[in-house]
């Protein structure tokens, strides 16, 4: 069975912004959708995903979530299950007492989006005048009450030039993840003129170079299954390089993620807008196990440049793009400059060139700790790491320094597990 590390699930397209870039292109501002999800019919959906395993974590996104009344109701319930409760928010309700009241709830951590360091130009890419502020009254709300919060910035042709801004305010605000999001035209956002194929390019390595200089950070690229070739390039001798895209750095769509819909259909993701089904009419893994788009996804016969290119395997390309631009869910990237070597695709790591890594005893209690869905893809990444230092134990340090200096699917919950309290192995 095909693990589904992340479900992000669309509670409402009700909002109280107007977001340039909107893929649900929420008209509905005020009321919601007419048929939208129900508590009992999410928490029923909660119960499901538990059934079969406690190791997915769980997105409540919108539209706005904090508008519905019941979040705290499925917080509680999905938490309660075991399941890793998360929610995708603008910030600006974030208010103290309800901080307070998501904790109590159990919510693991929050993702707040800002767009712009500039108060001004953040307003008028969300629609509302002084939305700047009240994230930023969010933040602080999260930072007061130890909420655990990363930082979400969509990258565009406005903003590309902030990124090393917005690194060091993440930095100093404490924001435990950094995620840089890369426009998908779709919904609102089909009227947002995208970054150009040599803006993406720079702007990835930037983002890969930053990295290294904030080491108790993650910086990750969302959206943008490129950044594996660039970081190839970069470092061609890493084997943390030559991880196959499937396994977690890349586009993992329809492998290891899949998302719902306010109104219950199941996408391969938010961008991909063709469903697989319901789960007002289906069991939710019966659809996972078995939708054909699914199954094509995780066995893809690329066309195109990509079909061509020597990294197809480790990067394959965003899926969504050319299904937006073409209907072609298997056609090339349209926002990829790269052009093929015409040489041999360049082959993924091979877990059994480290059959001679051991791990320390405390090592391996703590990747017994770590949700099961990570495991193989923390052990694989470990012993590279290791690999690539010329040692052959991999200890509760190494975990921690690569669990704060890789751009992987890391939970908060892994970084404090990953954390060695006396540094040694």
């Amino acid at each position: 069975m095909q693990d589904l590390q992340l479900l992000a699930i669309n509670l409402t397209e009700k909002c109280n912004m107007a977001c340039a870039h909107c893929y649900l292109d929420a008209k509905t501002l005020k009321q919601g959708a007419a048929s939208e999800l129900g508590t009992d019919e999410v928490c029923e959906l909660l119960s499901q995903l538990a059934s079969r395993s406690t190791q997915t974590m769980v997105v409540l996104t919108g539209g706005e979530p904090l508008l519905r009344a019941d979040l705290e109701e499925m917080i509680q319930h999905g938490s309660g299950l075991g399941l890793s409760m998360v929610i995708g928010t603008n910030g600006t309700a974030l208010t103290e007492h309800r901080v307070q009241s998501l904790k109590r709830a159990g919510l693991l951590g929050v993702g707040i989006s800002v767009d712009s360091l500039q108060a001004e130009k953040h307003d008028q890419f969300r629609g509302l005048k002084g939305s700047w502020a009240k994230t930023m009254n969010g933040i602080e709300a999260c930072r007061k009450h130890g909420l655990s919060f990363q930082i979400h910035f969509t990258v565009t042709r406005r903003n590309h030039h902030e990124i090393k801004a917005i690194t060091e305010f993440s930095h100093e605000v404490g924001a435990r993840v950094l995620n840089f999001f890369f426009l998908v035209c779709t919904g609102r956002g089909k009227s947002v003129q995208d970054i150009d194929a040599d803006t993406y390019e720079r702007v990835l390595k930037e983002i890969i170079e930053t990295q290294s200089n904030y080491p108790e950070m993650i910086i990750r690229a969302r959206c943008a299954p490129h950044f594996k070739r660039i970081a190839y390039q970069l470092n061609p001798q890493s084997n943390l390089n030559k991880i196959s895209g499937m396994d977690g750095d890349g586009c993992t769509a329809g492998i290891h993620y899949a998302r719902v819909s306010p109104t219950g259909t199941v996408t391969a993701c938010p961008y991909i807008e063709q469903g697989v089904g319901t789960i007002r009419e289906q069991d939710f893994w019966q659809l996972w196990d078995h939708a054909p788009q699914f199954e094509l996804l995780r066995n893809p016969v690329l066309a195109g440049r990509c079909g061509e290119c020597e990294f197809r395997l480790l990067c394959g390309g965003c899926r969504a793009r050319p299904m937006t631009q073409s209907g072609q869910l298997m056609a090339e990237d349209p926002l990829c400059q790269y052009v093929p070597q015409n040489t041999p695709p360049i082959a993924a790591m091979n877990t059994q060139e480290f059959a001679d890594i051991v791990w320390s005893d405390k090592a391996r209690l703590r990747l017994d700790k770590i949700p099961g869905f990570l495991q193989k893809m923390i052990k694989q990444r470990a012993e590279a790491y290791v690999s690539d230092l010329g040692e052959h134990c991999v200890t509760a340090e190494h975990l921690h320094l690569l669990a704060a200096r890789r751009f992987g699917e890391t939970p908060a919950a892994f970084l404090k597990i990953a954390r060695p309290e006396d540094g040694q192995s």
